[in-house]
């Protein structure tokens, strides 16, 4: 049952990052949440009506981000939207055009047009980092800051070769989005995490923590030294509300902690938890992807450190039977 208070929609609201925002937004004590799912009665929800809160303040709605109609249902009457949801592609689609951009840029416009209608008075987007970093034509060496785009055409010819579509849906969807603000001067503001490791609540493993279970149980022999960019899935809970609440926020805001070489997450992983089959060997590569959080941090944005991430990620995968 949803109860008085500062109403608040949060789409995807099951999902890796959105589960998390629930469970913060529903700690401060005065957010009444409306969650949109794709079954309210399904046992994978079954983690949110659990939440301290969720009894008196927490309703979960049926909704189709692609159906009109159901969005400006699911956003009717809060002064809030937090828009979590969007497709990742589990692997290679026959129709990335159908499967996963059309949903992203669809979705999106559905949920700022509802907003917009609906008198909102901010939306915060999640984007992704992979709609900052694609652009060849960026100078090397300097940190990817939010005045940089991914390249349109460059995923495009990428992604035909690499199958990953996510790149360029996050992208189109993201510059949809401030389109709309310049069109209709709704208040939008984006954060574009990097790679979320993290505790799951949700009962299934996400696309991201999968990343992170891979190094652990060492299924190749030799794996690829690169530069990861990682965020904890609480500290971006952190941003979104953050986003939502500081009245100075705007635009877009990268969310990231300090880049780390894949080689020193298995370091941390192997102090931590010394008896798993981690990858042995390294392939050293070159890559310019350090990321300036900057503007998150003077907006008052705080990260915890890699370790605590790594190590709850492991405890939460351990819990869930995910890992021995």
């Amino acid at each position: 049952m949803e109860a008085a208070g500062k109403r608040v929609c949060v789409t995807g609201a099951g999902g890796f990052i959105a589960s998390w925002l629930v469970k913060l937004l529903l700690s401060r004590g005065h957010y009444a949440v409306r969650g949109t799912v794709r079954d309210p009665g399904a046992s994978k929800n079954a983690h949110l009506k659990a939440l301290e809160g969720a009894r008196e303040r927490l309703q979960l709605v049926k909704a189709d981000l692609l159906d009109y109609n159901s969005v400006v249902s699911a956003v009717a009457s809060c002064e809030g939207v937090f828009h979590v949801a969007s497709p990742v592609p589990s692997g290679r689609s026959s129709n990335p055009e159908v499967d996963v951009i059309d949903p992203a840029v669809t979705g999106t416009s559905n949920v700022l047009k509802a907003c917009y209608e609906a008198k909102v008075r901010r939306v915060v987007v999640v984007s992704s980092a992979v709609a900052v970093f694609s652009n060849p034509n960026w100078p090397k060496g300097k940190p990817f800051d939010e005045e940089c785009w991914s390249d349109e055409e460059y995923c495009r010819k990428n992604e035909i070769i690499l199958q990953n579509w996510y790149y360029l849906s996050k992208t189109l969807a993201e510059r949809e989005a401030f389109a709309y603000v310049a069109k209709t001067g709704l208040d939008v503001v984006t954060i574009c995490p990097s790679l979320v490791f993290g505790p799951l609540m949700q009962p299934t493993i996400n696309t991201s923590s999968k990343v992170l279970l891979n190094y652990i149980k060492g299924d190749r022999d030799a794996i690829e030294n690169r530069i990861r960019n990682i965020v904890d899935v609480r500290d971006v809970a952190d941003a979104l509300l953050l986003a939502y609440e500081k009245s100075e926020a705007s635009g877009r805001y990268i969310c990231s902690s300090p880049p780390i070489k894949v080689s020193d997450i298995i370091n941390i992983l192997k102090n931590l938890y010394p008896t798993y089959p981690y990858p042995k060997n390294f392939v050293e590569v070159e890559e310019n992807s350090v990321f300036s959080f900057e503007k998150l941090q003077k907006l008052g944005w705080t990260f915890r450190p890699i370790e605590e991430t790594l190590r709850d990620s492991v405890k939460s995968y351990k819990a869930f039977g995910f890992l021995n």
